[in-house]
């Protein structure tokens, strides 16, 4: 007698290839692609790469604008489905400053003790002032739009955020007139979420592009030259992921931290290979989901963290980079300046906006400090390298946080939590888990 379609499908499953195993194959792959285009100067091999690359990440920008605005919009309009949601939100944003204050503490820890711009041999005449600056006043006068087309064309997210809070607080004060649009919103949203889930699957073939076009690029000579300040980035990155997080859920969220990794995994490595903390952040909210935080919060938590908490990007890396761009211009920072950098990490993360790269923060950085722009110059040809350790980070905490603020106030499903281990990838077309209860 043969066997049931129902009887056949898990031996099915067992032949399936996971994908963590696409994306390290496809790390494995870039790196032996790009040594090939380099060491035999194969130029078809690395303008492919770099074709490759290129679309894989213009795809998920392209999905970020729309993404950024509905789902900020719907997330401060499901706050209301929640109880003690102001307490939610104020401790979510808490918990955002207290773990970037630590991260930007190590950061600063780890220079001090390396100085990783002394010896690089390289000069303030190797650096240029980038095309892109961060300042206060552009910081604070940049929240406003001058109009509703432009923060979207220009894909100005910081704006875009701005755009939508003002749009998901007005429909909570509408009330039920604003019901259609939320609904359209919602629809939206989902429609968005769908598509970039697509672009997310060939993940594995835009690993290839971007790590061989990093290799093809840069070689590994040139990161002799950033071998300190590349192992500075790298080691505080991991210290915060793989120590601070573990270490707080472990006291204040009373979870197993192992458990968070098999859970979070998925997201942590989108991360790294696509260097866009809003590209990941479906991927991001999923997983958050399945660790147990109840949907409702993390429709609001992730999204907002997306935008605004970034560990690697605000914290680790500006404080480094201004040791490092302090030591090649033979700048002494004191006391005074340490505290600036804490404090720009924490009050200007929002900078950073959740896409590629962090210019904007680092000038942001620089021009409180009063240390050169050129430096920026310095950092920009290996930006690439850091960035996806950087933005690995950066999703972690991501999730990290509504772990911790679920787990305090009592809404974290913890048996949820506990089975947490598969990819969301591997199990997209399967069916959700009902939405956690939250608690009065």
């Amino acid at each position: 007698m043969s066997a049931s379609p129902q009887a056949q499908a898990p031996a099915k499953a067992s032949f399936k290839f996971p994908f963590w195993a696409q994306i390290v194959a496809g790390l494995a792959l870039g790196v032996l692609f790009g040594w090939i285009a380099r060491s035999q100067d194969v130029s078809w091999l690395k303008t492919t790469l770099e074709q490759v690359g290129d679309i894989f990440i213009q795809l998920l920008k392209l999905a970020v604008a729309p993404l950024v605005f509905f789902a900020i919009l719907v997330s401060i309009t499901n706050l209301r489905k929640v109880n003690n949601a102001a307490r939610l939100a104020s401790r979510t944003l808490l918990w955002f400053m207290i773990t970037s204050l630590i991260a930007v503490g190590i950061g600063l820890a780890i220079g001090l003790l390396t100085d990783p711009g002394a010896g690089t041999g390289l000069t303030p005449a190797d650096g240029k002032e980038p095309k892109r600056h961060g300042s206060w006043i552009d910081f604070l006068t940049g929240i406003v739009p001058k109009d509703i087309v432009t923060p979207f064309t220009e894909l100005n997210v910081l704006q875009i955020v701005f755009l939508a809070a003002v749009a998901g607080i007005a429909a909570l004060q509408l009330g039920a007139k604003a019901q259609p649009v939320l609904n359209l919103a919602e629809s939206v949203l989902e429609l968005l979420q769908k598509a970039l889930w697509w672009v997310i699957r060939l993940a594995p073939i835009g690993t290839v592009g971007l790590i061989g076009t990093a290799i093809a690029s840069y070689g590994w000579d040139l990161i002799g030259k950033y071998a300190t300040f590349t192992a500075d980035i790298y080691i505080g990155c991991a210290l915060v992921m793989f120590g601070v997080y573990p270490l707080l859920l472990a006291t204040v969220a009373k979870v197993n931290p192992l458990q968070f990794f098999k859970g979070a995994w998925p997201a942590i490595q989108l991360a790294f290979v696509s260097r866009s903390s809003v590209g990941t952040m479906p991927v991001t909210q999923k997983v958050t989901e399945r660790l147990g935080v109840p949907k409702a919060y993390a429709s609001f938590s992730v999204p907002f963290g997306a935008t605004t908490k970034m560990d690697g990007c605000a914290a680790i890396y500006p404080a480094l980079a201004a040791i490092f761009i302090a030591n090649i211009f033979d700048v002494q920072l004191g006391i005074k300046e340490y505290l600036l950098i804490a404090f720009v990490s924490v009050v200007g993360s929002a900078a950073t906006a959740g896409l590629t790269g962090a210019t904007v923060m680092l000038t942001l950085t620089l021009s409180t400090l009063g240390l050169p722009l050129a430096g920026v110059g310095l950092l920009m040809a290996i930006d690439p390298i850091l960035d996806m350790m950087r933005t690995a980070t950066n999703v972690a905490g991501q999730a990290v946080v509504p772990v911790l603020v679920s787990a305090r106030e009592g809404i974290l499903d913890k048996e949820a939590y506990a089975a947490a281990s598969s990819s969301p990838l591997d199990e997209a077309t399967a069916a959700q888990p009902a939405p956690v209860a939250v608690a009065a």
